[in-house]
């Protein structure tokens, strides 16, 4: 079973986290990311708590994707395919 002390979760990602929880107080964005965060069935149980710290986890990723955007490119509004593509590399490097 994957409690979440087993979760790979990195001090940035742990402030992402903290900075979404403090959004999410102000635009309720929990709910959309419980919907999001479904996923396939895995060879090991999730525990309970593990599961209810996913939407977290997935709204701190989103919280970093976007700061990651705003160190790529500060002045850019919307990211266009090279900004995204430098992004995940970025993401790829880390995860």
């Amino acid at each position: 079973m994957i409690e979440p002390w087993d979760l790979p979760i990195t001090k940035g990602l742990q402030e992402g986290i903290h900075r979404f929880e403090k959004l999410d107080q102000e635009i309720e964005l929990q709910s959309v990311l419980d919907q999001l965060t479904a996923r396939p069935p895995l060879d090991m149980t999730l525990s309970e708590a593990t599961e209810q710290r996913l939407p977290l986890i997935a709204g701190g990723l989103s919280v970093a994707l976007a700061h990651t955007f705003v160190t790529i490119e500060p002045d850019r509004k919307n990211p266009g395919t090279a900004e995204w593509k430098v992004a995940f590399d970025i993401f790829h490097l880390l995860l």
